[in-house]
């Protein structure tokens, strides 16, 4: 994992424990899982190779998005291990699918899930509800102990939490029951790579 990673999970995990004092009981979750999170680095069953592929995949996708399609366009890419999740919107399909395109032809972009849907971009609300959801499914993680909380990576697009990671097949079916038991979640959509 790279530094610049490792400071975006303590910033992220920051700005979560600050957004969710509102919500009864859950920043004890928040905490533990900001803590956990560091902690649980080491581990990511992508090689470090792998993971710069990750970051360097987002950058691109994003960058070469920002640079068709301007601000139209709300995207968030996720790359692990060389697949790629897009979600967000866009104002036609034509850029939804020019989106999808973009992430295809990126390099080491081994497969791409467009989840993108038609419609105005998401408002800062629902954009802080879905962080907070993610914050929420990853201190059950964390609390349920069933595995390393960061060998799943998790995103959230309106209430829909999308699941990544090298898991086996229990650990994939541990990751959705407890996502899917979450508050807040609408649907939980698993793009798992399996080991036996």
């Amino acid at each position: 994992m790279t530094l610049r990673t490792l400071a975006r999970y303590f910033a992220f995990a920051a700005a979560a424990v600050a957004a969710v004092p509102a919500i009864t009981g859950c920043v004890p979750l928040m905490v533990a899982a900001a803590v956990g999170g560091g902690a649980l680095v080491v581990a990511d069953r992508r090689s470090t190779g792998a993971q710069v592929d990750d970051e360097a995949i987002e950058i691109k996708v994003a960058n070469a998005k920002r640079a068709r399609h301007g601000t139209n366009v709300h995207l968030n890419v996720t790359a692990y291990n060389g697949i790629v999740v897009l979600t967000g919107e866009a104002p036609d399909q034509d850029a939804v699918n020019d989106v999808g395109n973009i992430a295809r032809t990126t390099d080491r972009v081994r497969s791409v899930q467009n989840e993108m849907v038609v419609g105005p971009p998401s408002s800062l609300g629902d954009r802080s509800n879905d962080t907070i959801i993610t914050s929420k499914v990853k201190a059950r993680f964390v609390e349920a102990n069933e595995f390393h909380a960061n060998q799943v990576k998790v995103v959230t697009e309106r209430g829909v939490v999308y699941l990544m990671g090298i898991v086996n097949r229990q650990e994939a079916d541990a990751a959705s029951r407890l996502a899917a038991q979450t508050s807040g979640v609408v649907r939980v959509v698993r793009v798992f790579e399996y080991v036996s």
